[in-house]
Protein backbone atom coordinates (compact mmCIF):
# COMPACT_ATOMS: atom_id res chain seq x y z
CA UNK A 1 0.00 0.00 0.00
CA UNK A 2 1.60 3.67 -0.97
CA UNK A 3 1.02 7.06 0.99
CA UNK A 4 -1.75 7.25 -1.95
CA UNK A 5 -3.85 4.56 -1.31
CA UNK A 6 -3.52 5.47 2.63
CA UNK A 7 -5.10 8.54 2.59
CA UNK A 8 -7.22 7.94 -0.43
CA UNK A 9 -8.95 4.98 2.67
CA UNK A 10 -8.75 7.53 5.26
CA UNK A 11 -10.48 10.04 3.12
CA UNK A 12 -13.23 7.75 2.12
CA UNK A 13 -13.90 6.99 5.51
CA UNK A 14 -14.46 10.66 6.88
CA UNK A 15 -16.57 10.96 4.37
CA UNK A 16 -18.44 7.74 4.83
CA UNK A 17 -18.85 8.78 8.84
CA UNK A 18 -19.85 12.66 7.88
CA UNK A 19 -22.57 11.05 5.33
CA UNK A 20 -23.83 8.99 7.67
CA UNK A 21 -23.71 11.94 10.62
CA UNK A 22 -25.16 14.04 8.15
CA UNK A 23 -28.19 11.35 7.52
CA UNK A 24 -28.96 11.00 11.08
CA UNK A 25 -29.03 14.95 11.56
CA UNK A 26 -31.82 15.54 8.43
CA UNK A 27 -33.63 12.23 10.70
CA UNK A 28 -33.89 13.43 13.88
CA UNK A 29 -34.77 17.06 12.02
CA UNK A 30 -37.49 15.21 10.73
CA UNK A 31 -38.52 13.51 13.65
CA UNK A 32 -38.72 16.73 15.57
CA UNK A 33 -40.84 18.42 13.40
CA UNK A 34 -43.23 15.55 13.22
CA UNK A 35 -43.63 15.62 17.09
CA UNK A 36 -43.84 19.52 17.06
CA UNK A 37 -47.05 19.29 14.17
CA UNK A 38 -48.27 16.51 16.83
CA UNK A 39 -48.27 19.05 19.54
CA UNK A 40 -49.95 21.88 17.46
CA UNK A 41 -52.69 19.52 16.65
CA UNK A 42 -53.39 18.97 20.41
CA UNK A 43 -53.03 22.44 21.22
CA UNK A 44 -56.01 23.47 18.75
CA UNK A 45 -57.87 20.52 20.13
CA UNK A 46 -57.52 21.73 23.07
CA UNK A 47 -58.84 25.22 22.59
CA UNK A 48 -61.73 24.09 20.21
CA UNK A 49 -62.64 22.09 23.62
CA UNK A 50 -62.43 24.60 26.07
CA UNK A 51 -64.29 26.85 23.23
CA UNK A 52 -66.76 24.36 23.57
CA UNK A 53 -66.85 23.66 26.98
CA UNK A 54 -67.39 27.00 28.02
CA UNK A 55 -70.49 27.43 25.04
CA UNK A 56 -72.02 24.86 27.08
CA UNK A 57 -71.35 26.17 30.49
CA UNK A 58 -71.50 30.17 29.54
CA UNK A 59 -73.52 30.28 27.22
CA UNK A 60 -72.80 32.11 23.72
CA UNK A 61 -72.31 35.21 25.54
CA UNK A 62 -69.36 34.18 27.10
CA UNK A 63 -68.06 32.55 24.15
CA UNK A 64 -68.39 35.89 22.00
CA UNK A 65 -66.18 37.95 25.28
CA UNK A 66 -63.55 35.42 25.00
CA UNK A 67 -63.40 35.54 21.27
CA UNK A 68 -63.39 39.40 21.70
CA UNK A 69 -60.52 38.99 24.08
CA UNK A 70 -58.18 37.11 21.87
CA UNK A 71 -56.27 39.51 20.27
CA UNK A 72 -55.26 41.01 23.87
CA UNK A 73 -53.20 37.78 24.65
Amino acid sequence: MTMTDETTTTETAASTRTARFATWLMEREERRQDRESNLEALVRLNVLVSFLTLGLVGGFTAVQTAVSMIPYL
